[in-house]
């Protein structure tokens, strides 16, 4: 499993490939709630097949019915920008929450070259900034992952695309299989670290690259920053606490390791025999995550990913 951008963009050029036509759509802005946030995207076929969402289903069916109609399909290449909800009228048409304005831009013109590239770096796990040209839809890629997520002014708009945050998981565990194919749908880029050779030799996941050195090497190669994850799930004191001791130095937003309260105690007493401050130690999240009553390690993953999206919308929210 994979984010949206990747699955939108691959059956887009699919589409292409196979001689069909094809828009792709992407969100410019919202006022009010919206289910879906300024540069997702969506395609419709010429036959009105669609991938992704816009709007989580207000909009959508209006755009597939013009679609089918030739509406959308720009000869100029040019982006056309619709806007949804300007008035109370269109908000009750669409099913609009109150007040909710949703703005598209809606492109016809596709460089397949261009595409290629950004298909090839989401499957590399980078991160561009795709900048499109209101005029001609002319667009342009840069490999910096600077800047603001979305940006848009009166000629064109830009957006970050890839996985900005990265989870490293300690342990190729049933419980990490779990999460590397939860986790990149969310929009983290993924890698595991166990130099176990009964847990790495079984790991056979190709998207998720795994490393057999020894954790806490791997906390230090990965140069933590303030988007960075570390996750302890091996069931392995002593590889799960290599890799904490390091993990908990760094600006990671989310450290955290799998157990019980009993265990995490325990866990925090041995961490502070090392050289870690009574500060950094707090910043361990245990037992890791939300408390909805799992137990199967599917269920266990679910909770600590919605944590790790609750994590991350505060540390958004923190930055602006």
């Amino acid at each position: 499993m994979y984010g949206n951008e990747r699955e939108v963009l691959e059956r887009l050029a699919q589409w292409l490939r196979d001689g069909h036509r094809a828009v792709l759509l992407t969100v410019l802005s919202t006022f009010g709630g919206s289910p879906r946030p300024p540069g997702s995207l969506a395609a419709i076929r010429e036959d009105g097949v669609i991938w992704g969402s816009v709007s989580g289903g207000c909009v959508e069916d209006d755009l597939v019915a013009e679609m089918r109609e030739g509406k959308l399909l720009a000869e100029s290449g040019r982006v056309v920008v619709r806007t949804f909800g300007a008035d109370a009228d269109e908000q009750a048409r669409y099913r609009l929450p109150c007040d909710n304005t949703l703005r598209v831009a809606i492109e016809s013109g596709f460089d397949p070259a261009l595409l290629d590239r950004v298909i090839g770096a989401l499957k590399d796990h980078r991160v561009l900034r795709r900048s499109v040209r209101f005029d001609d839809g002319r667009g342009e890629l840069s490999d910096s992952g600077a800047g603001p997520v979305f940006f848009e002014d009166a000629y064109s708009f830009s957006h970050l695309i890839g996985p900005r945050y990265r989870a490293l998981l300690i342990g190729a565990t049933e419980l990490a299989r779990y999460l590397a194919n939860i986790l990149p749908s969310l929009g983290f880029a993924v890698s595991v670290c166990d130099p176990r050779p009964e847990y790495a030799d079984s790991w056979d996941l190709p998207d998720i690259p795994l490393s057999r050195g020894m954790p806490d090497d791997q906390v230090l190669a990965m140069g933590c920053d303030a988007r960075s994850v570390v996750l302890a799930v091996s069931h392995d004191l002593k590889l799960d606490d290599m890799a904490l001791m390091e993990a908990l130095r760094t600006p990671g937003f989310y450290v955290g390791a799998l157990g019980s309260m009993r265990t995490t105690e325990k866990r925090k007493a041995r961490l502070a025999e090392f050289d870690l401050t009574p500060e950094q130690i707090e910043r361990l999240h245990g037992p890791v995550g939300l408390p909805i009553g799992s137990r199967t390690p599917a269920e266990i993953a679910v909770s600590v990913a919605a944590d790790l999206v609750a994590a991350r919308r505060s540390l958004e929210k923190d930055v602006g």
